[in-house]
């Protein structure tokens, strides 16, 4: 399959620009051609930086350390929202729209965290999910229609595992950027990392104590069988269709 290499283009006046661009409580730190360290870069570069950095193999956030770089947090929406702006989005494959959204998501749930840092869970702050907060292109999203309305309708319920809302019981968030020409890897990686930890989910042949995200978004997981039937494709262990479930308590608690 091919890809369009979105690379963003430094042809756009600073000062018109940011009268568009996500709204948020402080302004990209950098002049757009310092945010590339060329004339061009990789639209989801800033990103894959900072999770590197702040985040943790097993998925814990740093908030405190990436707070010293909000800023640059900040630079990165400024380039999807840039992105989100050009002609060239409406040619996106499906794999590099589930990337940029996938992505998009996890980076606004960073910048809201640390909106309110220090906080003991992203439910402390009121109407978390949807406050629309950020403009990208000329639409302002929150993270509930980013979810529901673009991502869900995708018809991918991996996306399950891969955008996190700030909470432990959560799927963890990646060290890294996801990016169309490893989507499918980095999907199935987080399915089964997640499905398989006994920390989220306590899985036996004929009995399941589940994540609650397969009781919120049950529809999502039987799209083409029944939910063990897509369990079975990640689980380790072999699931009988007759097992008894039951679903966890979700604990908010900030995954830090």
């Amino acid at each position: 399959m091919k890809y369009i290499n979105f690379i963003i283009v430094f042809t756009v006046s600073l000062a018109s620009s940011r009268a568009q661009v996500a709204k948020t409580s402080i302004e990209p730190a950098l002049e757009f051609n310092q945010i590339l360290t060329k004339r061009v870069m990789p639209v989801h570069q800033l990103f894959d930086e900072l999770l590197q950095k702040h985040v943790s193999n097993d998925g814990f956030v740093n908030y405190k350390s990436f707070k010293t770089e909000y800023k640059k947090l900040l630079d990165y929406i400024y380039v999807l929202s840039l992105m989100h702006k050009n002609e060239s989005f409406l040619t996106l494959s499906k794999e590099e729209k589930l990337a940029y959204w996938i992505n998009a998501y996890n980076a606004l749930t960073i910048d809201l965290v640390l909106r309110h840092y220090p906080i003991r869970s992203i439910k402390d702050i009121k109407d978390p999910w949807d406050q629309r907060l950020w403009k990208l292109g000329d639409s302002m999203y929150s993270l509930n229609e980013i979810e529901h309305n673009i991502l869900r309708k995708m018809n991918e319920p991996r996306i399950h595992f891969a955008i996190v809302c700030a909470s432990y019981s959560c799927p963890k968030l990646l060290n890294e950027a996801y990016a169309a020409s490893k989507l499918e890897q980095q999907l199935n990686e987080a399915a089964k990392e997640f499905l398989n930890d006994p920390e989220r989910n306590e899985i036996s042949e004929n009995k399941l104590k589940l994540s609650k995200i397969f009781k919120w978004f049950a529809k999502d997981f039987e799209q083409n069988g029944s939910l063990i039937d897509f369990l079975n494709l990640y689980s380790n262990i072999e699931i009988s269709a007759e097992a008894k479930k039951s679903f966890k308590e979700y604990n908010w608690n900030l995954n830090e």
